[in-house]
C-alpha cells in the first residue's frame, strides 16, 4: 500500500504543481478569462487518464491467461521505462519548471483558446497517463486480491492535491528539489520490483524461459501470507521465491539506476554538479508571487 501511496503522491504532486503554476501565473497577470480553457484541458486530461486505466483493467480481463501475463509483463516493462525517464527528467528540470511553463503559457495566450486547452492538456495529460500505466502495473504486481493498492493510490493523490493547494495559498513551503530527489530514489526501488515481477509475467506467458529455476526460496522464513510478508510485498514488491531471471533483472536495473541518479555529474543531475536552487526549488507559492 505504501508503494502505491508513493506513486500517487509523487505523480499527483507533479500534476498539482503544474496546475498551480499555470493558474497562479494567469491570476497574477490579470488573465482570469483564460482560466476556463485551462480547466477544460485539465479535465480532458484527467478523463483520458482514467479511461486509459479502466481500459487496461477491464480489457485485460477478456484475455487468456497467457495473453494476460504477456500484456501485464510488457506493460510493466514500459511503465518502468516511462517512470525512470520521468524521475530523471524531473530531477533535472524541477528548478526550471516554473519558467518553462510560463514560456509555454505566454505562447498559448498569444495563439488563443484552443492553444490554452492544449497546453493544459499536454502538461497534465502526460503525468496522468504515466500514473495510470504505472499504477496498473504496480497493482497487477501486488495481486493481493484486496483494494489496498488502490486505496494507497487514492490517498497519495488526495495528499498531493492538498499539498498543491497549500503551496498555492503560500501556507506551505518545501525544498521541492530535495523532495523529488528522495521520492524519486524510492520510486526507483518500487520500479525495480515492478520490473522484476513484469519479467516473471513474461516467464509465465512463455516468452522468457526459466520459470522453474528459482534463485532462492525463503517462503518458510517469510511466508507470503504473514503480516511482514504482506508488508514487504506491498512496499517493495518482494517475492520470497523469485526466479533467477527476476533477481538478475532487479539487480541490473536497481544498482546502476540508483548510482547514476545520485551521481554528482552526468545526465542524472543535468550538466555539472548539482547546486541548491536559490528559491529552494520550484514552489507554487513563489509562482503565485511571480
Amino acid at each position: 500500500m505504501f508503494s502505491n501511496y508513493l506513486i500517487g503522491l509523487r505523480e499527483g504532486l507533479e500534476a498539482s504543481l503544474v496546475v498551480c503554476i499555470l493558474i497562479a501565473y494567469l491570476v497574477k497577470t490579470g488573465r482570469k478569462d483564460a482560466l476556463r480553457p485551462i480547466w477544460i484541458g485539465i479535465g480532458i486530461a484527467i478523463a483520458i487518464a482514467m479511461g486509459f486505466g479502466c481500459a487496461l483493467e477491464f480489457g485485460s480481463q477478456e484475455l487468456t491467461f497467457q495473453a494476460q501475463e504477456a500484456l501485464g509483463g510488457s506493460l510493466s516493462v514500459i511503465a518502468v521505462g516511462l517512470v525512470t525517464w520521468m524521475v530523471f527528467w524531473m530531477r533535472r528540470t524541477a528548478r526550471h519548471l516554473k519558467s518553462e511553463l510560463h514560456g509555454k503559457l505566454d505562447a498559448a495566450l498569444a495563439m488563443g483558446t484552443g492553444a490554452l486547452v492544449a497546453t493544459a492538456f499536454l502538461a497534465v495529460g502526460r503525468e496522468g497517463l504515466e500514473t495510470a500505466l504505472f499504477v496498473w502495473a504496480s497493482v497487477h504486481a501486488a495481486s493481493d486480491g484486496t483494494p489496498r493498492p488502490l486505496v494507497g493510490v487514492a490517498l497519495g493523490l488526495a495528499t498531493a492535491v492538498l499539498l498543491g493547494w497549500l503551496f498555492y495559498r503560500g501556507a506551505l513551503k518545501i525544498n521541492l528539489a530535495k523532495f523529488f530527489t528522495w521520492t524519486g530514489a524510492m520510486l526507483v526501488v518500487v520500479a525495480a520490483g515492478v520490473l522484476a515481477y513484469g519479467f516473471h509475467d513474461l516467464q509465465e506467458a512463455g516468452w522468457i524461459p526459466g520459470i522453474n529455476k528459482l534463485a532462492f526460496d525463503i517462503s518458510g522464513t517469510i511466508p507470503p501470507d504473514s503480516w511482514y510478508g504482506t508488508l514487504l510485498k506491498g512496499v517493495l514488491n518482494f517475492q520470497p521465491d523469485p526466479t533467477v531471471v527476476q533477481v538478475t533483472v532487479w539487480l541490473l536495473y536497481l544498482v546502476p539506476t540508483l548510482a547514476i541518479f545520485f551521481a554528482p555529474v552526468g545526465f542524472a543531475s543535468g550538466t555539472g554538479k548539482v547546486k541548491e536552487p536559490d528559491d529552494q526549488g520550484t514552489q507554487p507559492s513563489t509562482a503565485s508571487q511571480a
